[in-house]
């Protein structure tokens, strides 16, 4: 009975195609309880993904395990608190930590930093195997590339990382600010020649990688892609254009 109070939305047949609150449907002027009841769990989700921290020790293991070489660094923010209410603190390298970076040898092509950010479960649960498809299609000297983890990180805490290891080029993975749909979504940010303070312009993004968004074979493509562009044209940003999809296309075709 209680069905048949709801007031359906023409766009219903969408909802198959996506995750977004979209034809939810409503009773009188007021949504379906289960809608109101779906929406308060995934900001609770949402919330959770902001604060609960990452499990350093046991991603550490799992890399080692896949045959990655692994740092440790943090930020100047101290605390989840700190991080969460001082922006630019997350943004710097802690200065032991940058001095640790500067005695490693030999300096990289390629350096790759696992940070928290808003969301440490998209870490857990996405970077390793995004890495290992991404190892499958890169070629480097993958025995001398840094995994470093990042705690209490934002995107440009990879600009002091790669500077002070040295590295032609960074790629940052880290947790998106979640949404009420996506709580567990992973962003790359790619910069050639990093340093500290590099503008955001000079940066690539991939967004929204997870088996529900971007799946990982194709991150991994779109990354090789800009990766081998960004060093061979020594250049990053908005002057590297992704035109992977077209490359994917070409290969298609041939």
């Amino acid at each position: 009975m209680a069905n048949d109070l709801i007031q359906h939305n023409p766009w219903d047949e969408l909802r198959a195609h996506t995750s977004a609150r979209i034809a939810l449907g409503r009773v009188g002027c007021s949504l379906p309880t289960r809608e109101v009841l779906k929406f308060g769990l995934a900001h609770a989700q949402a919330r959770d993904a902001v604060h609960r921290p990452l499990d350093f020790a046991e991603l550490k293991h799992q890399l080692h395990a896949a045959g990655f070489r692994v740092l440790k660094v943090r930020s100047n923010a101290e605390d989840r608190q700190t991080y969460l209410l001082r922006p630019d603190h997350g943004r710097h390298l802690h200065g032991d930590c940058r001095l640790q970076l500067q005695h490693e040898l030999p300096a990289p092509e390629l350096a790759i930093v696992l940070a928290d950010g808003l969301s440490a479960i998209a870490v857990q649960r996405h970077a390793l195997p995004l890495l290992q498809a991404f190892r499958e299609r890169f070629a480097t000297d993958w025995a001398n590339t840094p995994v470093v983890l990042a705690e209490q990180g934002r995107v440009a805490i990879g600009d002091g990382i790669g500077e002070a290891l040295r590295a032609r080029l960074v790629i940052v993975m880290i947790g998106e600010r979640p949404g009420l749909t996506s709580p567990d979504s992973l962003g790359l940010y790619l910069t050639h020649a990093p340093r500290v303070g590099c503008p955001d312009s000079a940066r690539n993004c991939i967004s929204n990688v997870r088996p529900e968004g971007l799946p990982y074979e194709l991150a991994a493509h779109k990354l090789d892609y800009l990766t081998r562009q960004a060093l061979r044209l020594q250049l990053s940003g908005v002057q590297l254009k992704d035109e992977s999809d077209l490359q994917a296309i070409a290969l298609q075709a041939n």
